[in-house]
């Protein structure tokens, strides 16, 4: 199984950018799919984007779709989140995830939390207004 590390959460005013990171270790990277998923004070874990095994494909949530980027370095074995145009909306922790195959059954499926296999610890991203 893979282990995942998340890294560069932070305070950020509204309109500002913030990149996270996340930093794999164990199973080979590259055998994976990887996401990165939120979860607001009092709210449910949701999904925010996703990446196929070599980048090929990626999908996002409509709320973030245009502000937020996800990329992948296999030689690294890591996954970034580039998030620009921040709202205060984006508050929440952010975990990064590691699958199998969440998108085998669709992109809709995939969003679902039982969907993916390991999680990282999160990393705090607070949006001042």
């Amino acid at each position: 199984q893979v282990q995942l590390v998340e890294s560069g959460g932070g305070l950020v005013q509204a309109g500002g950018s913030l990149r996270l990171s996340c930093a794999a270790s164990g199973r080979t990277f590259s055998n994976y799919c990887m996401g990165w998923f939120r979860q607001a004070p009092g709210k449910e874990r949701e999904f925010v984007a996703g990446i196929t095994w070599n980048g090929g494909n990626t999908y996002y949530a409509d709320g973030v779709k245009g502000r937020f980027t996800i990329s992948r370095d296999n030689a690294k074995n890591t996954v970034d989140l580039q998030m620009n145009s921040l709202k205060p909306e984006d508050t929440a922790v952010y975990y990064c995830a590691a699958g199998d195959n969440p998108f085998r059954l669709g992109v809709r499926t995939a969003q679902a939390i039982r969907s993916w296999d390991t999680w990282g610890q999160g990393t705090q991203v607070t949006v001042s207004s």
